[in-house]
């Protein structure tokens, strides 16, 4: 998995140890399996938060896990050119590459362990694709996309673009150096990750050795999820086992355990999890398809500025990604 690493994690800054007796470690609420959908021009992805409820998940909308899967030549798809408003999409590669594109000028490529992060905001047009190198030899795709609502007051705010390379991501390990803890957005007991967030949340991607335990300091005002990308655990103070698909929704706490368990199957060596937790907004929330505004007739105005061309104008060329 070529999510950013380093060779040592005993060189990195550690998580604090946290008291048993004055520590909330937080139950699980809810364990699901993600959902078999399909995306954009036909590629497969797992619906991350398939049966869970929008307040539990709030203030997340929306999560695919791509992947992992090896495709062949001419396999690699991606999605058309489409509009978005009132909420931002999150993409994280662990595995591949991806070329964006959006209507503002943002855009990039990203490769292994590189986040987009795109704030629609008032509106825009987007795409996503392999580059063409990747269409040609084929290869592995690894990754997610998340949808992060944005409160009312900022669902009109200007579009964004955030370029974040996987080198600057936040790396944190425990005390005993078990896992590697990439923090994206937010912070995890004082260590920040590069992301710039209009809704206060936090996400990470951890790597656990087997055998290995991570007691995460977790904000009390925040909800909290993990989701499953490779391997088993268990999760929850309750130690509730968990696999590749799986989904925990916490209950009430200030910390989370999570356990990977000490054989792991021939798919991963080490247990893989997407944590991620925000600051619930509490507002009425209609989405349909790419808007995800508070009312019907916000989501019906959003159609009906696309169809007008307020949210973009597709570019004529391009832009000139490197590989």
């Amino acid at each position: 998995m070529p999510a950013i690493t380093v060779d040592n994690v005993l060189v990195l800054p550690r998580l604090p140890e946290l008291d048993p007796a004055g520590t909330a470690y937080r139950p699980v609420r809810r364990l699901t399996t993600a959902q078999q959908g399909f995306e954009g021009e036909g590629f497969a992805v797992r619906r991350a938060f398939a049966g869970v409820s929008l307040p539990e998940l709030d203030p997340f909308v929306h999560m695919d896990h791509i992947g992992e899967v090896e495709q062949a030549p001419g396999e690699p798809q991606g999605t058309p050119w489409h509009p978005h408003r009132g909420f931002e999409t999150v993409t994280y590669l662990i595995d591949g590459a991806v070329e964006h594109q959006d209507s503002n000028g943002g855009g990039g490529l990203i490769t292994d362990g590189d986040t987009q992060w795109m704030t629609a905001g008032s509106g825009i047009l987007h795409i996503e694709q392999p580059p063409e190198r990747l269409v040609q030899s084929g290869g592995v795709t690894h990754g997610v996309q998340l949808w992060v609502n944005l409160p009312r007051a900022k669902k009109m705010s200007p579009p964004r673009y955030q370029d974040i390379r996987g080198k600057h991501t936040g790396l944190v390990t425990t005390p005993d150096g078990g896992a590697l803890i990439r923090v994206i957005a937010g912070d995890i007991a004082g260590h920040a990750g590069p992301g710039i967030t209009h809704t206060p949340i936090t996400v990470a991607h951890i790597t656990i050795e087997p055998g290995a335990q991570v007691d995460l300091p977790w904000d009390p005002a925040y909800n909290a999820l993990a989701y499953t990308l490779a391997g088993h655990g268990t999760v929850g103070s309750e130690v509730r086992p968990i696999q590749e698909g799986q989904l925990a929704a916490f209950g009430a706490g200030d910390a989370l355990r999570l356990t990977a368990d000490r054989v792991q199957g021939s798919r991963s060596a080490k247990l893989e999890l997407f944590v991620l937790g925000g600051r619930p907004i509490r507002e009425p929330v209609v989405q349909y398809g790419p808007f995800v505004m508070n009312t019907s007739e916000e989501v019906q105005q959003a159609f009906e500025d696309y169809q007008a061309g307020h949210l973009g104008v597709i570019p004529a060329q391009r832009l000139p990604h490197t590989s």
